[in-house]
Protein backbone atom coordinates (compact mmCIF):
# COMPACT_ATOMS: atom_id res chain seq x y z
CA UNK A 1 0.00 0.00 0.00
CA UNK A 2 1.30 3.48 -0.88
CA UNK A 3 2.31 5.81 1.90
CA UNK A 4 -0.02 8.70 2.55
CA UNK A 5 1.55 12.05 3.30
CA UNK A 6 -0.16 14.85 5.15
CA UNK A 7 0.12 16.92 1.99
CA UNK A 8 -2.52 14.68 0.32
CA UNK A 9 -5.22 15.87 2.73
CA UNK A 10 -5.18 19.38 1.32
CA UNK A 11 -6.35 18.31 -2.15
CA UNK A 12 -10.05 18.78 -2.82
CA UNK A 13 -11.59 17.09 -5.88
CA UNK A 14 -15.00 17.89 -7.34
CA UNK A 15 -16.42 14.73 -8.97
CA UNK A 16 -19.29 15.15 -11.46
CA UNK A 17 -21.29 12.19 -12.78
CA UNK A 18 -24.99 11.55 -13.36
CA UNK A 19 -24.60 7.82 -12.56
CA UNK A 20 -24.87 7.05 -8.84
CA UNK A 21 -22.74 3.93 -9.30
CA UNK A 22 -19.93 5.80 -11.06
CA UNK A 23 -20.14 8.66 -8.52
CA UNK A 24 -19.79 6.23 -5.61
CA UNK A 25 -16.90 4.42 -7.33
CA UNK A 26 -14.90 7.56 -8.07
CA UNK A 27 -15.66 8.94 -4.60
CA UNK A 28 -14.40 5.72 -2.97
CA UNK A 29 -11.24 5.62 -5.11
CA UNK A 30 -10.43 9.27 -4.39
CA UNK A 31 -11.09 8.96 -0.65
CA UNK A 32 -8.94 5.81 -0.53
CA UNK A 33 -6.16 7.99 -1.94
CA UNK A 34 -6.78 10.55 0.85
CA UNK A 35 -8.41 13.24 -1.26
CA UNK A 36 -11.25 15.37 0.04
CA UNK A 37 -14.15 14.73 -2.34
CA UNK A 38 -17.32 16.62 -3.18
CA UNK A 39 -19.72 14.87 -5.57
CA UNK A 40 -22.51 16.32 -7.66
CA UNK A 41 -24.76 14.69 -10.23
CA UNK A 42 -24.76 17.25 -13.07
CA UNK A 43 -22.71 19.88 -14.83
CA UNK A 44 -25.13 22.62 -13.77
CA UNK A 45 -24.79 21.62 -10.09
CA UNK A 46 -21.01 21.64 -10.50
CA UNK A 47 -21.15 25.18 -11.90
CA UNK A 48 -23.42 26.23 -9.06
CA UNK A 49 -21.02 24.73 -6.51
CA UNK A 50 -18.11 26.54 -8.20
CA UNK A 51 -19.97 29.85 -8.20
CA UNK A 52 -20.77 30.01 -11.92
CA UNK A 53 -24.21 30.19 -13.44
CA UNK A 54 -25.08 27.57 -16.05
CA UNK A 55 -27.84 29.84 -17.38
CA UNK A 56 -25.59 32.76 -18.21
CA UNK A 57 -23.07 33.20 -20.99
CA UNK A 58 -19.96 31.06 -20.88
CA UNK A 59 -17.49 32.07 -18.20
CA UNK A 60 -19.59 34.74 -16.45
CA UNK A 61 -18.62 34.90 -12.77
CA UNK A 62 -21.02 35.07 -9.85
CA UNK A 63 -18.64 35.26 -6.90
CA UNK A 64 -14.83 35.27 -7.21
CA UNK A 65 -14.28 34.88 -3.45
CA UNK A 66 -16.40 31.72 -3.42
CA UNK A 67 -13.82 29.93 -5.56
CA UNK A 68 -11.11 30.56 -2.97
CA UNK A 69 -13.42 29.48 -0.13
CA UNK A 70 -14.28 26.08 -1.60
CA UNK A 71 -10.66 25.33 -2.51
CA UNK A 72 -11.24 22.91 -5.39
CA UNK A 73 -7.90 21.63 -6.70
CA UNK A 74 -9.19 19.35 -9.48
CA UNK A 75 -12.44 18.55 -11.28
CA UNK A 76 -13.19 15.09 -12.65
CA UNK A 77 -16.32 14.84 -14.77
CA UNK A 78 -18.21 12.33 -16.86
CA UNK A 79 -18.46 13.21 -20.54
CA UNK A 80 -22.00 11.96 -21.26
CA UNK A 81 -24.55 13.56 -18.96
CA UNK A 82 -28.04 14.85 -19.66
CA UNK A 83 -28.38 18.60 -19.98
CA UNK A 84 -24.75 19.66 -19.88
CA UNK A 85 -22.02 17.33 -21.11
CA UNK A 86 -18.62 17.10 -19.48
CA UNK A 87 -17.23 18.85 -22.54
CA UNK A 88 -19.63 21.77 -21.99
CA UNK A 89 -18.60 21.92 -18.34
CA UNK A 90 -14.93 21.88 -19.35
CA UNK A 91 -15.49 24.82 -21.73
CA UNK A 92 -17.29 26.84 -19.03
CA UNK A 93 -14.50 26.19 -16.53
CA UNK A 94 -11.71 27.03 -18.98
CA UNK A 95 -13.64 30.14 -20.03
CA UNK A 96 -13.76 31.42 -16.46
CA UNK A 97 -11.00 33.78 -15.33
CA UNK A 98 -11.06 32.42 -11.77
CA UNK A 99 -11.42 28.70 -12.58
CA UNK A 100 -9.38 28.24 -15.76
CA UNK A 101 -6.28 27.03 -13.89
CA UNK A 102 -8.09 24.19 -12.12
CA UNK A 103 -7.14 20.91 -13.81
CA UNK A 104 -10.07 19.05 -15.37
CA UNK A 105 -10.17 15.34 -16.11
CA UNK A 106 -12.87 13.87 -18.35
CA UNK A 107 -14.03 10.27 -18.01
CA UNK A 108 -16.23 8.22 -20.31
CA UNK A 109 -17.24 4.64 -20.99
CA UNK A 110 -17.01 5.36 -24.72
CA UNK A 111 -13.59 5.24 -26.40
CA UNK A 112 -14.18 7.80 -29.15
CA UNK A 113 -10.82 9.23 -30.37
CA UNK A 114 -12.34 12.43 -31.80
CA UNK A 115 -14.10 13.10 -28.49
CA UNK A 116 -10.92 12.44 -26.52
CA UNK A 117 -8.86 14.75 -28.76
CA UNK A 118 -11.48 17.50 -28.61
CA UNK A 119 -11.47 17.43 -24.79
CA UNK A 120 -7.67 17.45 -24.59
CA UNK A 121 -7.46 20.32 -27.10
CA UNK A 122 -10.00 22.31 -25.06
CA UNK A 123 -7.82 21.99 -21.95
CA UNK A 124 -8.60 18.68 -20.21
CA UNK A 125 -5.53 17.27 -18.46
CA UNK A 126 -6.50 13.62 -18.92
CA UNK A 127 -9.23 11.45 -20.40
CA UNK A 128 -10.01 8.30 -18.39
CA UNK A 129 -11.99 5.37 -19.73
CA UNK A 130 -14.57 3.94 -17.35
CA UNK A 131 -14.64 2.11 -15.14
CA UNK A 132 -12.09 4.35 -13.44
CA UNK A 133 -9.46 2.32 -11.60
CA UNK A 134 -6.95 3.04 -8.86
CA UNK A 135 -4.18 3.28 -11.48
CA UNK A 136 -6.14 6.17 -13.09
CA UNK A 137 -6.51 7.93 -9.74
CA UNK A 138 -2.75 7.58 -9.24
CA UNK A 139 -2.26 9.62 -12.44
CA UNK A 140 -4.11 12.58 -10.86
CA UNK A 141 -1.40 13.51 -8.36
CA UNK A 142 1.08 15.10 -10.82
CA UNK A 143 -1.64 17.53 -11.92
CA UNK A 144 -2.25 18.51 -8.31
CA UNK A 145 1.44 18.86 -7.45
CA UNK A 146 2.08 21.62 -9.96
CA UNK A 147 2.55 24.73 -7.87
CA UNK A 148 2.27 27.19 -10.69
CA UNK A 149 0.40 26.58 -13.90
CA UNK A 150 2.21 27.78 -16.99
CA UNK A 151 0.48 30.32 -19.21
CA UNK A 152 1.17 28.11 -22.19
CA UNK A 153 -1.60 25.61 -22.83
CA UNK A 154 -0.74 22.21 -21.32
CA UNK A 155 -1.90 20.55 -24.54
CA UNK A 156 0.44 22.64 -26.68
CA UNK A 157 3.28 21.49 -24.44
CA UNK A 158 2.18 17.87 -24.84
CA UNK A 159 2.06 18.25 -28.62
CA UNK A 160 5.45 19.98 -28.66
CA UNK A 161 6.96 17.16 -26.61
CA UNK A 162 5.45 14.59 -28.96
CA UNK A 163 6.80 16.39 -32.03
CA UNK A 164 10.25 16.66 -30.49
CA UNK A 165 10.25 12.98 -29.50
CA UNK A 166 9.03 11.70 -32.85
CA UNK A 167 11.54 12.95 -35.36
CA UNK A 168 11.05 12.30 -39.09
CA UNK A 169 13.83 9.70 -38.91
CA UNK A 170 12.10 7.83 -36.07
CA UNK A 171 8.80 8.03 -37.97
CA UNK A 172 10.40 6.53 -41.11
CA UNK A 173 11.95 3.70 -39.07
CA UNK A 174 8.62 3.03 -37.37
CA UNK A 175 6.76 3.00 -40.70
CA UNK A 176 9.37 0.65 -42.19
CA UNK A 177 9.05 -1.72 -39.23
CA UNK A 178 5.25 -1.65 -39.52
CA UNK A 179 5.51 -2.41 -43.23
CA UNK A 180 7.82 -5.37 -42.59
CA UNK A 181 5.52 -6.61 -39.82
CA UNK A 182 2.43 -6.50 -42.07
CA UNK A 183 4.30 -8.15 -44.95
CA UNK A 184 5.25 -11.05 -42.67
CA UNK A 185 1.69 -11.44 -41.44
CA UNK A 186 0.19 -11.34 -44.94
CA UNK A 187 2.59 -13.92 -46.36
Amino acid sequence: MAQVTTMDHQFHVLAVDDSIIDRKLIERLLKTSSYQVTVVDSGSKALEYLGLSSNENEGVEIDHSHVREIGINLIITDYSMPGMTGYDLLRKIKGSSSLKDIPVIIMSSENVPSRINRCLEEGAEEFFLKPVQQSDVNRIKPHLMREKRQKVSPNSLKRKAMVECISPEKTRKYNNLCGIFWQNICE
